[in-house]
């Protein structure tokens, strides 16, 4: 069997980093090669995996419940993410026969994975396995956002090993110089899959330490739908392959759209949360198709919450307030319209998800 191991030279002569060898192949069993690509992939799953584990305590989802929809998220993601690259090049996959076509449109393997096609079948899976297991839909997606984050973090680097996903030739001080077969004299291009990288670095920093303050569910994806379609939106426009559709990259579109709408949302969402009067979560789980009651998202307005305990007229219902980490407690702590909520904190629950 040939070998299909590509051999790059690269560096950073800006940085002082000089000329070094990368292999796309790690090691070979027997007649077949291992490539990078595969193993930086396979990383990324277990990370991403780790980390919903991680948070599934905070959003009370069962680790079983977890671990099945990884499979299915996982598979439906890999499909999509082939799928989308594949119809986008298909000249590039049709090959002498059927079986040499069908060969190289699965052969994943080699590269060639689009990240909103991940992005795209993954939700579509994670939604259907959420609604047969009736589990809260918001909460779960929350926790999505940052691990797609933190796959994508060490995927890129996939891509690197590659020596493929790069930008258009600079000057800049960081610049990336690059010689294969492919390219006989050395280039110097941006590193857009260190850009992106980078990017989904930070973002994933942010996004963790603003995870428990968050005012509704729902919250944590739309940041990570919102800093993702920032960044993706510039570094899309420095790369050399991008996939078109005329003269529009199909990915830096769908990166703008993705970015102003979450943007939106989530500027809406946050402003209708502090005005108190209303229930953000229960607004966007209805949106997402119904997932989770009103009861369990309810969020009581700062003017109730201040008004509660020893000093409520008498008769008068005093309303819960439910941030995402309170759906248990929400029954315990809702008065009836016959009986004043005895509370010696004022009333208040969820603070977890509200507040802190």
């Amino acid at each position: 069997m040939s070998s299909r191991n590509l051999e790059s030279y690269i560096s950073f002569p800006g940085l002082g980093i000089g000329e070094f060898k990368i292999n796309s192949a790690a090691f070979r069993i027997g007649s077949y090669e291992i490539v990078w690509y595969g193993i930086l992939i396979t990383l990324g799953i277990v990370a991403a995996v780790s980390y919903v584990l991680y948070r599934s305590r905070q959003e009370k989802v069962k680790s079983d419940d977890v671990l099945d929809l990884a499979i299915y998220v996982v598979l439906a993601g890999l499909i999509g993410a082939r799928l989308y690259y594949v119809m986008t090049n298909l000249s590039l996959y049709i090959g002498d026969t059927l079986g040499d076509t069908l060969y190289n449109m699965a052969a994943v393997w080699k590269g060639g994975l689009a990240v909103y096609g991940g992005i795209i079948g993954g939700s579509v899976a994670a939604a259907i396995f959420i609604k047969i297991k009736k589990l809260k839909l918001l909460r779960i997606f929350d926790m999505l956002g940052p691990a797609t984050m933190l796959g994508q973090i060490i995927g890129r680097w996939g891509n690197f090993m590659n020596a493929e996903a790069f930008g258009e030739e600079t000057t800049l001080p960081w610049r990336m110089g690059i010689r294969n077969r492919f390219h006989p004299e050395t280039i110097y291009v941006h590193p857009t899959f260190l850009y992106e990288s980078l990017w989904n670095l930070l973002g994933f920093i942010i996004i963790n330490m603003l995870y428990k303050k968050k005012k509704f569910d729902g919250q944590i994806l739309l940041m990570y739908i919102s800093w993702y379609g920032f960044g993706r939106m510039f570094i899309e426009g420095l790369r050399v392959d991008s996939l078109y559709v005329g003269s529009v990259r199909i990915s830096q579109f769908v990166a703008f759209v993705s970015f102003v709408v979450g943007t939106a949302l989530l500027v809406v969402m946050l402003a209708l949360a502090r005005r108190g009067r209303f229930a953000p979560t229960a607004f966007m789980e209805a949106a997402a198709g119904g997932a989770g009651s009103a009861e369990d998202t309810a969020i009581e307005s700062d003017a109730d919450a201040s008004g509660s305990g020893a000093g409520e007229p008498e008769g008068e219902t005093a309303e819960s307030s439910t941030g995402p980490d309170a759906d248990d407690e929400s029954d315990d702590n809702q008065s009836s319209s016959d009986s004043q909520t005895e509370n010696n904190d004022g009333g208040e629950s969820g603070t977890d998800g509200k507040d802190n």
